[in-house]
């Protein structure tokens, strides 16, 4: 053995005469200090705003938002947002419904329309090939339906079993009540489902006085994500370069004979009610509001012809009690609370601080699969899921619009716990503004939040539907993209005084947007009787903890 490993040798190493077979490693460059200038908006003479994100990528998306939903809806249009969603994609002057379809099914891309209370999405994700195709459709069904009177009555029928599936769904309707309280009959008050009581009566007419009042050209954003941007520009020019401004329209009407232009009748509006009267089986509901709520707010005067479109929202707050309507395999034995106080517009640049408090107090179910990324660390997992066992859900929420907003936090307990779960939830939100002791906001988890947040962002920001929609949206709203790089840079700048700020401002209802408002907290809470008397008013439970507006 050992005569063996004296004549072994060591092999001569023979130099490699070619350099380029030589290892390499992987070289990083550093970003440069302008970075590329991939999103462009252009307006153009009609109006219509073309905003582009030109990432490359084998799937490109386009969309089309129009400046419309439920808040803009007066008392003849209530509801129409949601029955004008649902008759997307149907037939055309230009082809049938089947056709329609088989057109949709041959992209095999994303195709949809969603309503919501500030904007009418239509969007499309599709191999870059098709994106001339994609949009044809998304144009044709926009401003080229045919809207058959048995369309709209088939939809009615499909909106009314939806309505009542959701009814039986806690988690999806009572956001929707809280809005109805929050903003009571005005604007974003307005239900996002149509009325049970409005389905009989909408019909083919009111879909296309709806449509003369939103689907103009100024009111119209054109989106496109991996697309470059002169190829959008004349791909929307061929498609909605022919609609009509509305100043066009004056313009063009005041060169005509005066008998040419006869005036217009008023078209008929129905008397106005109560907003919570008009929701499904909200009619024997117990409600307080703010006597702000009563306000006579202009878009519901049943002599404008039209809605005011300009009106801001009225945050008014108040209490709402739900009797409880079970869904399958729906828990019978809990009590939910939704608590939330009213929040800056999306147009602030508190959004950043609000969006890192509501990471900061994630929250979730009582029962997780666990791994890491479900904010086993956030404050209502750590104070409150994990100390008390009848808690079934607590979790921190935030609805951002235009001109308003609100945050709060929803839970679940046992209804034997009832009279509890109100101060648990509002001892959490005094405790976010608590300048000192065990309960402070702390740097680290503020850190935490503010990673959380900003890797969540950039995941989401890898679909192109969501890349195409945050496009849209922000045109919508900003007139320009704000960009990854942008919202990281407002978020590494916060600190625990930010948070802290923010949170005191909302949470004692010091928040005073362009509609004004109460500075009261919004409540809904579904359970028995004896359980919605437990609670009693939580805006009196509220004062002892320092929250809400000082009367």
């Amino acid at each position: 053995m050992f005569r063996t490993l004296r004549a072994a040798r060591r092999l001569p190493r023979t130099p490699i005469a070619n350099p380029t077979y030589r290892r390499s490693f992987a070289s990083l460059k550093p970003p440069s200090a302008e970075s590329p200038d991939f999103e462009k908006v252009t307006t153009l003479p009609n109006g219509v705003r073309v905003a582009t994100e030109a990432m490359p990528g084998h799937f490109s998306g386009v969309g089309v938002y129009l400046d419309a939903g439920a808040r803009y809806e007066d008392d003849s249009l209530r509801g129409v947002s949601h029955i004008v969603d649902r008759l997307a994609f149907k037939s055309t002057k230009q082809r049938t419904m089947e056709s329609m379809y088989e057109s949709i099914e041959r992209l095999g891309g994303n195709v949809q329309c969603i309503s919501s209370r500030e904007s009418i999405m239509y969007q499309s994700a599709v191999f870059n090939h098709d994106v001339s195709t994609a949009m044809g459709l998304l144009a044709e069904t926009i401003l080229d339906p045919l809207i058959t009177q048995e369309e709209v009555e088939q939809q009615l029928e499909t909106a009314e079993y939806e309505i009542g599936e959701i009814w039986g769904k806690s988690e999806l309707i009572l956001p929707e009540l809280l809005h109805g309280v929050a903003y009571h009959n005005n604007t974003l008050g307005n239900p996002l489902l149509c009325p049970k009581e409005r389905l009989r009566v909408i019909d083919r007419s009111t879909i296309e006085k709806y449509r003369s009042i939103f689907y103009k050209p100024e009111r119209i954003v054109v989106a496109f994500a991996g697309v470059q941007h002169q190829d959008a520009i004349k791909l929307v020019e061929q498609y909605f370069g022919g609609m009509k401004s509305t100043a066009q329209l004056a313009s063009a009407a005041q060169s005509l004979p005066s008998s040419a232009n006869p005036k217009q009748a008023p078209l008929p509006s129905s008397n106005p009610k109560t907003l919570l009267s008009k929701m499904p089986f909200l009619k024997n509901l117990s409600t307080t509001a703010s006597p702000s709520a009563s306000h006579a707010y202009p878009y519901l005067d049943p002599r404008n012809p039209y809605p005011n479109l300009t009106v801001p929202s009225l945050y008014t707050g108040g209490q709402t009690e739900v009797a409880p309507k079970y869904g399958p395999g729906e828990n019978k034995e809990l009590t939910h609370i939704y608590i939330a106080f009213e929040t800056p517009g999306i147009v602030s640049k508190d959004i950043y601080a609000l969006a890192t408090l509501q990471t900061l107090l994630g929250g979730g179910g009582s029962f997780s699969a666990g791994g890491p990324g479900k904010g086993m660390y956030s404050r209502l997992y750590t104070n409150v899921l994990n100390q008390y066992g009848w808690i079934e859900s607590c979790v921190a929420f935030h609805h951002s619009y235009n001109d308003s907003g609100m945050f709060g936090i929803a839970a679940s307990c046992e209804k034997e716990a009832s009279g509890a779960i109100a101060d648990v939830v509002l001892r959490e939100m005094a405790n976010t503004f608590t300048s000192s002791g065990y309960n402070a906001l702390q740097v680290s988890e503020v850190e935490r939040a503010k990673n959380q947040l900003r890797s969540s962002l950039l995941m989401n920001l890898e679909s192109r539907m969501i890349e195409l929609e945050d496009l849209g949206k922000q045109v919508q709203c900003h007139g320009r993209k704000i960009g990854p790089a942008e919202m990281c840079k407002e978020i590494e700048k916060l600190t625990v005084h930010d948070l802290r700020r923010i949170a005191e401002k909302v949470f004692t209802g010091k928040v005073v947007n362009v509609g004004g408002g109460s500075g009261r907290p919004s409540v809904v809470v579904q359970g028995t009787e004896e359980a919605v008397n437990v609670i009693g008013s939580v805006d009196r439970r509220a004062r002892k903890y320092g929250l809400g507006r000082k009367p």
